[in-house]
Order: structure tokens, then C-alpha cells, then sequence
């Protein structure tokens, strides 16, 4: 069963550690995740961006399927299922499909309409039973097309979208999308002071997770950071496992070519480094019912 991400990350607050929200792509990925944190007995997130619910064929496909793999994978942690970076109306078509979780992305209007939709979207989630992240400061690098410089999200700011009652703040301190460059500044963690005494006990959430030095990131947990985004991370040592395979000529051996070999390289890769990151996170262990 599906359950809200509000719980499970007020408790990581709570306990200085982070629950890592991984992007899935495919079935397999899917999997993947479920599997890692079924045997590290971790709560997960499983989150799924417009581009890719696109890829599956709709938002309804990515809950079905995420829910069934839940059920017949006999899944005993708890696990969410999270729109990533969605529009205003990609909100509405997630929490129809059956997704327990939805971010309203509107760092990217004008702040006075993001508060606005965040209000409206906060009503409605809860209504429901969903949890909701906002966002303040664009997260920088690339997202679903969507691209913007690191920033730093104004305090101010993100008091006023924490007050409309929402359940974790993604918050721009520095980080980006994708792969980071070698001249990254790194995070800001003035500004994440800042922001965290403004907004008390508010789970904050890292965007961007791949690529930041592992000092860096348990420094953020120590500071309030409770979930943290992973896509890319996942899906260079996906493609670097089945490059291998390839790479290796096992895919002309007798029936290498079937796309379950070809594929199973990359889903172990992926379920490996998957319990690497919620080992490092520190929410091994932590899954309950």
C-alpha cells in the first residue's frame, strides 16, 4: 500500500537522516527501487517526473504500476509515490492517477502566483490525504527541459510558501540538476541556516542529488535536509552496466540478445547503488508500518 511521504519525512527531521526520492523511468527501474529498500528495510520515495510519465504512457500507468509492484513484490516499507517538478496542472492529473504525493513546481512564475497556486494545491492534496512539496529558487541544470543557474532561495520567501501549510520546501542553495561541473561552487550553508530558522521544523529537500560530495550532503542532513533527489546517479551506473554487457559481446552469446539480460546488468547496478545512498542517507532500517 501507497502511503503519504508527510510522515515518514517528519520523522527523518526528527531524526537527522534523509529519505532518498528516487526518480524511476521504467518497470525496471520501478523494481529496482522497491527492491533496495525492501532489503535495506527503508522507507522510500518513488518519484516520477512529467517526461517520464509521458515515456510510460500517463501518470495512470506509473500508479498502477508502482502500486501492483507494492503489492506482489510484497512490499513491508513504507512507500511514496511523488510528482516530480510538476506544473500546476500536471498536480491535478497526478493526484487523479493515484499518486500519495505531489510537488508544485512554480519557482518559475512570479512569486505571487506560485504562492497563490500552492495555497489552492495545499487545500486540495490534503483534502486528500496527499502530501505536497513547494519550491522556492530554481533548482539549477536541466529538468524535463526546463533549465536555470544554481540559485539561492530568499528566506523570506520561503517562510511565506512554508506557512500555506505545505509538508517538505525544496529550497535553492546551490544545487542543480544532473551532473556537476568542476567549478560548482558548492552548497551554501549560510543560506540553508537561514532558511531552516525561519521555517522550524519543516523537512527541507536537496534537489540534485547526484555529484555532491558525500561531506556535503551529510552536513545538509545535519542541518535539516530530509529528502534528497537522485535520478542521475542511478541512471549513469545503469547505462554503464549494460555498456559493459554490450561492450563485452555477451549479448551475441546464445540468447544474450533477449532484453531481460541485456537489461539485468543495469536494474542490479541500480538496485546496488540504490542501497549505497540510503546507507549513506541513513534511513536503513528505519521502514515501519
Amino acid at each position: 500500500m501507497l502511503v503519504s511521504a508527510t510522515a515518514m519525512l517528519q520523522a527523518a527531521e526528527k531524526g537527522h537522516y534523509a529519505i532518498p526520492a528516487f526518480n524511476t523511468n521504467n518497470l525496471e527501474w520501478t523494481k529496482s527501487i522497491l527492491t533496495a529498500a525492501e532489503e535495506t528495510q527503508s522507507p522510500v520515495i518513488i518519484e516520477c517526473s512529467a517526461g517520464a510519465a509521458k515515456w510510460m504512457t500517463g501518470y495512470k500507468v506509473v500508479a498502477t504500476q508502482v502500486a501492483t509492484m507494492v503489492e506482489t513484490m510484497n512490499i513491508t516499507v513504507p512507500v511514496a509515490l511523488h510528482l516530480d517538478h510538476g506544473t500546476y496542472e500536471d498536480c491535478f492529473k497526478a493526484i487523479e492517477a493515484g499518486f500519495t504525493s505531489i510537488m508544485y513546481d512554480g519557482s518559475h512564475d512570479d512569486f505571487e502566483t506560485n504562492l497563490a497556486r500552492t495555497k489552492e494545491l495545499v487545500a486540495l492534496a490534503h483534502g486528500k490525504g496527499i502530501s505536497i512539496e513547494a519550491e522556492v529558487g530554481g533548482i539549477g541544470g536541466t529538468e524535463d527541459g526546463v533549465t536555470s543557474n544554481g540559485e539561492l532561495a530568499d528566506p523570506e520567501q520561503c517562510k511565506i510558501i512554508a506557512d500555506t501549510g505545505i509538508d517538505f520546501l525544496a529550497c535553492g542553495i546551490g544545487n542543480i540538476h544532473g551532473l556537476y561541473p568542476e567549478n560548482w561552487a558548492g552548497l551554501s550553508f549560510d543560506r540553508l541556516s537561514e532558511i531552516k530558522a525561519l521555517v522550524g521544523d519543516l523537512p527541507l529537500v536537496l534537489h540534485g542529488g547526484t555529484g555532491i560530495p558525500q561531506d556535503q550532503v551529510a552536513k545538509a542532513i545535519s542541518m535539516g535536509v530530509s529528502k534528497i533527489n537522485v535520478n542521475t546517479d542511478l541512471q549513469v551506473v545503469f547505462t554503464k552496466a549494460v555498456r559493459e554487457y554490450i561492450e563485452a559481446g555477451k549479448d551475441k552469446e546464445g540468447k544474450g540478445y533477449d532484453p531481460r539480460k541485456v537489461l539485468k546488468p543495469g536494474t542490479e547496478a541500480v538496485v546496488a547503488r540504490a542501497k549505497e545512498l540510503l546507507e549513506q542517507f541513513g534511513c536503513t532500517g528505519k521502514g515501519w508500518n
